[in-house]
């Protein structure tokens, strides 16, 4: 498995691009996802939510277990992926691609994020 080189990472298994005017997209690592299993049910926060970072902000149920989704950073919910929500096994099947989860706005840089390798070395891949 193997991370885009891109992208930041929490200890909490998410996923998070560079701002382009401000605005962040979020989804779970391929780690996680193969973690959970198969993925039948995903609850995002609402568009125009506040997220905190480190806070659960929606929830991933699968056929193992239900765990939350936390927000990686602290902003505003601009956009939802509503694919993933008619269609929860995309978070499976495409997790850095058509699995993302939601949009944020920032105002601020993120904080303790970590890099493909350091998030690779986190996870022992």
């Amino acid at each position: 498995m193997s991370n885009p080189t891109h992208l930041r990472y929490s200890k909490e298994h998410e996923w998070l691009t560079d701002a382009v005017d401000g605005v962040s997209t979020v989804g779970i690592t391929e780690h996680a996802a193969n973690a959970l299993g198969d993925v039948v049910y995903v609850q995002l926060p609402e568009v125009g939510a506040t997220v905190t970072a480190g806070e659960s902000c929606g929830e991933l149920e699968s056929t193992k277990s239900v765990s939350d989704l936390y927000a990686p950073v602290t902003g505003e919910v601009v956009e939802v992926n509503a694919a993933v929500v008619d269609e929860p096994a995309l978070v499976n099947s495409e997790p850095f691609e058509g699995g993302w989860l939601f949009k944020v706005r920032t105002a601020d840089e993120p904080g303790d994020l970590l890099s493909a390798d350091e998030y690779a070395a986190f996870t022992g891949a």
